[in-house]
């Protein structure tokens, strides 16, 4: 092709790994019968920390997930990740939904089934473990999971004891 038409042409590399979690078909009864739509579950993360939940419902299931994407990348969550772990314990209950995530040691992988595993793939965590008690709903299982890892608190702001020794002898200085 030396004519050039072919230049423009670049391909845009994806930003976020989108993943369709969960594609459910719902119907509204009217005086006719049946109307059908499509609700999609789609969370999207870049694998750095940032992650993201959406749902939504269209008239085929190309439109619930599309705006289900987009639902999912207003929404997203930065997460801090240390040593590819957790910085420590989490659980968090939506609903019916209880989740319990714990830090694991290098080389454990991700111990952690269905949508928990999406989130915590997609979120960049290598290595968790994880336990869903009670309901085995997704939608609020996923969003049981994004609001215990809400509660993570980055490694710089942990309170260790080296930390409380600094901070007593500032105050022995002051007084």
């Amino acid at each position: 092709m030396a004519d050039g038409r072919h230049q423009n042409i670049h391909v845009e590399a994806k930003e976020f790994d989108e993943r369709v979690v969960f594609v459910n078909r719902v119907a509204r009864v009217v005086k006719g019968g049946r109307r059908f739509r499509f609700q999609a579950l789609v969370i999207v993360g870049d694998h750095q920390g940032q992650v993201g939940v959406g749902v939504s419902k269209g008239a085929d299931v190309t439109a619930a997930v599309t705006k289900a994407t987009e639902v999912a990348k207003k929404h997203l969550v930065k997460l801090p990740i240390y040593k590819a772990t957790l910085t420590h314990e989490v659980q968090a209950k939506i609903g019916g939904a209880r989740i319990l995530i714990l830090p694991a040691a290098p080389g454990t992988g991700l111990i952690a089934g269905g949508v928990v595993r999406t989130v915590l793939e997609v979120a960049g965590f290598e290595n968790a473990l994880s336990k869903s008690h009670g309901s085995s709903n997704r939608i609020n299982t996923v969003y049981a999971t994004i609001e215990a890892l809400k509660t993570m608190v980055p490694s710089n702001r942990w309170v260790t004891k080296a930390k409380q020794d600094t901070s007593q002898r500032r105050l022995e200085r002051k007084n």
